[in-house]
């Protein structure tokens, strides 16, 4: 599943000692290497028919073409790469804080913060199948926006188990 659950010991930031750490971000349907084999395999395919051209001057004429097609599928498809390296969602909370930060390529994080004592998990129809949501604090925020709907129904359960153990963990007692 592209998203990935770290649980912290250490005090990173402005979160307690323990907390809990989701990482979310948009699958990809065709891996690095599948990349390579897809344009390699391309690349013959369209260069075939300049096999009949060889030695006269239409090769010249069509090469050009071929060469800027096959660079522009393979720009089209990196750009697609590196945009969705840039977009995540992270989720982290412990007993007294959560914190939601979408990053999204050209864009301000955007950030939702709660109590997770009182934030609630929803899981309903909305304008994607199984839409998921974060309610708390007057605000409700979409999670999982890339993920596909079976996905969005695993980490509703995950994330309301979580919530819900950390909810009953008697707190730490303060320092003195």
């Amino acid at each position: 599943m592209p998203y990935q659950w770290r649980d912290h010991q250490a005090a990173p930031d402005h979160f307690g000692a323990v907390f809990h750490e989701l990482v979310a971000w948009p699958h990809r349907s065709l891996p690095r290497r599948g990349f390579v084999w897809f344009i390699a395999i391309t690349a013959g395919f369209v260069a075939l028919p300049l096999l009949a051209v060889v030695g006269s001057a239409v090769l010249w004429g069509l090469l050009p073409f071929i060469v800027v097609t096959v660079w522009g599928l393979w720009h089209a498809i990196d750009r697609s790469y590196r945009r969705a390296e840039q977009t995540r969602e992270v989720l982290r909370f412990d007993a007294d804080r959560l914190e939601l930060t979408r990053h999204d390529p050209g864009r301000e994080p955007r950030r939702f913060d709660a109590n997770p004592y009182w934030v609630q998990v929803v899981l309903r129809p909305g304008p994607v199948e199984s839409y998921l949501t974060l309610r708390g604090e007057g605000r409700e925020v979409e999670l999982g926006a890339f993920l596909a709907p079976e996905e969005r129904r695993a980490l509703e359960l995950e994330l309301r188990r979580r919530l819900a153990d950390l909810r009953l963990r008697p707190a730490p007692p303060p320092d003195s």
